[in-house]
């Protein structure tokens, strides 16, 4: 689109540009952030760093990419003890609850290989060493540690981010996690909404259970075992209902991260929300009829489209999974 071009183009957000969060930034970039990362600043963290290659080698398509291999901590003087666990997506600074875990089928990946001590910092004190006071983007998959980590930004920081991506648990996986209920009553007494939820799983299967199957009556567990919620990958955006903390810099954001996401109703309202206070600036009415535009038919008709390849997807990943 070549309007999040021109958004991009702005004084405003040249000079002050978007700047994203990752925490546990492993497996890939974010693909909503490839369509503007060459124009934004991004700070991520690994303390796991067996799957941050990707990074290294895409560097290159942020404006400005700081890399952190350390553990973030909530408070400044944290004990900075780390679980490295056979799969690297696994590994915490919480201990994997074993005695919770070993009803399930994934139990596996989350054994403890190594404990080390490791280096750790706050984001406050990291947005310090950058110069930076705000942000806009925050993704994190901390294994436990989301929503604490979120609120150790601070209130006036958390107030005014847009977007936020989190993955917390639902069955306890860690000792003293940070789980999917505490996450949404902090948001509901905040300015956000969830714009999208998806809940991932395992089957519920002990080691006792599945020390009576056959290695092959094990591989076809998948097909016999329902996946049961285990974590979910949870998304909000900011209401912005507090017009006087937001200003024509930040709801030309919010309206990109929006129609990234496709919630063109949101994104919509944004526009005519820019039009009324800002009625000279064309950018605004230029938003406004790109997001009157996905009502069209023709993008209706692709939409459809769309949404049915992306179950063919889903169903390809789950009869892939191993």
């Amino acid at each position: 689109m070549q309007i999040i071009d021109e958004i991009f183009g702005r004084p405003e957000l040249i000079a002050k540009p978007p700047v994203l969060i990752d925490v546990g930034a492993s497996g890939s970039v974010h693909p909503e952030w490839r369509r503007f990362s060459r124009y934004a600043i991004c700070i991520a963290f690994d303390a796991d760093d067996r799957e941050m290659g990707f990074l290294t080698q895409e560097s290159g398509n942020f404006r400005t990419l700081y890399l952190h291999h350390c553990m973030v901590a909530e408070e400044p003087n944290d004990p900075s003890r780390f679980f490295l666990t056979r799969s690297p997506y696994c590994s915490s600074a919480l201990r994997p609850n074993t005695e919770r875990l070993a009803a399930w089928a994934f139990y596996d990946l989350f054994a403890v290989e190594r404990e080390v001590s490791i280096r750790s910092q706050t984001l406050s004190q990291v947005l310090a060493e950058h110069g930076l006071a705000y942000v806009d983007y925050f993704k994190t998959d901390s294994q436990g540690t989301d929503l604490r980590l979120f609120k150790s930004l601070g209130s006036d920081i958390v107030a005014r981010v847009l977007a936020a991506d989190f993955e917390p648990g639902i069955i306890d996986a860690y000792d003293g996690e940070d789980k999917l209920h505490a996450l949404m009553a902090f948001m509901d007494h905040n300015p956000f909404w969830m714009h999208s939820m998806r809940v991932e799983g395992s089957q519920r299967l002990p080691q006792r259970a599945r020390e009576r199957l056959s290695q092959e009556e094990r591989e076809r567990t998948r097909f016999v075992v329902p996946v049961a919620p285990g974590w979910a990958e949870v998304g909000y955006l900011n209401t912005l209902d507090k017009e006087g903390s937001f200003d024509a810099r930040d709801l030309l954001l919010a309206w990109v991260f929006a129609t990234l996401k496709g919630q063109h109703g949101f994104a919509l309202e944004i526009a005519l929300g820019g039009l009324r206070r800002y009625p000279r600036d064309h950018m605004f009415s230029e938003m406004e009829r790109s997001s009157l535009d996905r009502f069209s038919r023709r993008n209706i008709g692709a939409a459809r489209a769309a949404i049915g390849r992306s179950r063919i997807a889903r169903l390809a990943r789950k009869l892939l999974k191993p």
